[in-house]
Parts: structure tokens; C-alpha cells; sequence
């Protein structure tokens, strides 16, 4: 039995390796051990988190929390792992104007540089973002329990660093950043996605807003909610384009509210209600709703032919 079914493994790995051989996409054997690593970017982006939140998240390996050395070593730990992801997402991206590996790494090193000194506006930003968490959840307790807790919070920070990434033109690593995020708190936000201050995001699973879209200042948005684009048909050739909506300062957007176009302007002081479909433009100070759907009521106990439904109804909406 052994025989057999390592003969049939031999023969197996054969036709993989065989199938290595055709040149599809999904293969990349001539450089194997330089490709991006996610599991070292994820790792990058718990030490950033460290750094943007000292005190909350801190390595448990330091049994006396020293601030002023952590940070330091950490800052040399991001600079050392990230700027070999950028080096690798560089190199292997479509385009790559540089002459050399040495002028490569030189830029990916300034690169990664040039995004660690944008952690003390990243952290501005955050510090907005998390008042408006509290100023908008009267369930939460305080600010702590919004930072260890909210998912809406921790998507945000990882969105505005990967947001100074894709800025700074590092192709790939900024969208793992931010589907790392996407996998733990069902939040897709695009790296190239604009959003301005005081951003909250309350409960958020769902939550979709795309690459072109941009958002302003004092910005709720709900669980559910869709910044998308209207039609993908195009394919490539739509990604230069504005495909998401503008969604102007002091908006509140409920929940499954789906709002697409690049060409859609929701106005300033607006209220888009929970399930609206919107794809057309909307004034300030507009308050749109979905008019109240009639709801049928069967009495289930009836129509199942109890003798005395008058006992206990229960009801269901269809």
C-alpha cells in the first residue's frame, strides 16, 4: 500500500511540476525567496501600532516599559524589515525607473524613512478620529476601551498609515496593509482612498469604500455601508479614473446605505438613511430615506391549524 501511494505522489508531483512549466500568472518560480512577505509586513504594522498607541499595544518581551528606548529600537525594527518589503514591491512592480539594485534599495530605504516621519500626523489624525468614536457612541465607556476595543478605530490606523505609503508610490505593500485589516474587522478601505478628519466608523462589518473616494471632515458612517463604483465592466482601463463618490464634511451615512459613482457628490450636512441606493448627486443639507415598506403580518399559529390561535400569536414579516 506504501509503494502505491508514493508512486502515485511521484506521478502526482510530476504533472504539478509539469503544470509549473506552462507560464500562468499565479507562478513565480524564477526568484522564490524575493517575493513581498506578508506575515513581515502584519508584523511591521503591530510595531507601528505599538508606536501609534504607546501603552496599549506594547511588546510583552520588555519586562520594564522604558518609552524612550522602546520606541527607538522599534522605529530601527519597522526601518530594517519594511524597507526590504518596499525594495522587493519596487522591484517587482510593473514599472521600476531605476537603474540598479543599490539606487533601489537607496529609495526604498529613503522611502520607508519618509513614511516613519509621517507617524506624528498619522497620530494627529487618530486622535481626532478617536474623539469622534467617543463623541458619537454613547455606549462607549471611555477612550481606552475604543482603542483595545473598536474595530472602526483600528481599521482607520491602519488605513492612514498605508495611506502614507501609497502616497509615497510603494505599490502592494499599502493594500496588504489594509487587507489586513479588512481580515480582521470586515472593514475594506483602499489605501488610495482621501479621508479627512474626525472619522468615525460605528460597528462597521461590511464597510466598503473604494480607491477614488473621497471623504471630508466630521464623516459617521455605519455597519454595511458601500462607497463603490457604478460599473467595472471596463476593467483596466477605468484605473486612472474617478470611479467612487465625494462624500462632503459632516455627513452621517446608515447602515447598507450603497452610494456609487465617481461622479456622485453627497453635500455638505447631509443624511444618506440606512439602505438607501444612491447614484446621483445630492444637495447639502439633504436628508434621504427610503420610503416605509409595507410589512405583511401572517399569524403562523393560524395557518398551521392550531385550535385556538388566540392563546399566543406569533407573527413573522415577510
Amino acid at each position: 500500500m506504501k509503494v502505491e501511494v508514493a508512486s502515485k505522489i511521484a506521478v502526482i508531483a510530476d504533472e504539478v511540476r509539469a503544470d509549473y512549466k506552462r507560464g500562468r500568472c499565479i507562478d513565480r518560480m524564477e526568484d522564490v525567496f524575493n517575493q513581498p512577505d506578508r506575515e513581515i509586513i502584519f508584523a511591521c504594522l503591530r510595531n507601528l501600532l505599538k508606536v501609534l498607541y504607546p501603552g496599549y499595544y506594547r511588546d510583552k518581551n520588555f519586562k520594564i516599559y522604558n518609552l524612550d528606548n522602546t520606541i527607538a529600537v522599534l522605529l530601527e525594527d519597522i526601518l530594517f524589515h519594511l524597507s526590504k518589503q518596499v525594495y522587493i514591491a519596487l522591484r517587482n512592480a510593473k514599472t521600476n525607473p531605476f537603474e540598479g539594485k543599490e539606487e533601489l534599495h537607496e529609495f526604498a530605504v529613503e522611502a520607508t524613512l519618509d513614511f516613519l516621519a509621517t507617524i506624528p500626523e498619522v497620530r494627529s489624525y487618530l486622535e481626532d478620529d478617536l474623539k469622534a468614536a467617543f463623541e458619537g457612541d454613547p455606549a462607549a465607556f471611555n477612550y481606552s476601551e475604543i482603542i483595545i476595543s473598536y474595530p472602526g478605530l483600528f481599521a482607520i490606523s491602519i488605513y492612514r498609515l498605508a495611506h502614507e505609503l501609497y502616497e509615497l508610490n510603494v505599490p502592494l505593500i499599502p493594500r496588504v496593509m489594509t487587507e489586513y485589516a479588512h481580515s480582521r474587522t470586515g472593514i475594506d478601505i483602499h489605501p488610495g482612498a482621501r479621508i479627512g478628519r474626525h472619522f468615525f466608523i460605528d460597528h462597521g462589518t461590511g464597510i466598503v469604500i473604494g480607491q477614488s473616494t473621497i471623504i471630508g471632515d466630521h464623516v459617521k458612517i455605519y455597519q454595511g455601508v458601500t462607497l463603490g463604483a457604478l460599473s467595472t465592466h471596463g476593467g483596466q482601463s477605468l484605473s486612472n479614473q474617478k470611479r467612487h463618490p465625494t462624500i462632503e464634511d459632516n455627513v452621517t451615512i446608515y447602515s447598507n446605505a450603497s452610494i456609487l459613482g465617481g461622479q456622485t457628490v453627497i453635500g455638505h450636512d447631509s443624511v444618506i438613511g440606512g439602505n438607501a441606493f444612491v447614484t446621483h448627486s445630492v444637495k447639502p443639507g439633504t436628508r434621504v430615506s427610503v420610503s416605509t415598506q409595507e410589512l405583511k403580518l401572517t399569524d403562523i399559529r393560524r395557518d398551521s391549524g392550531a385550535k385556538d390561535p388566540q392563546d399566543e400569536c406569533w407573527y413573522y414579516i415577510i
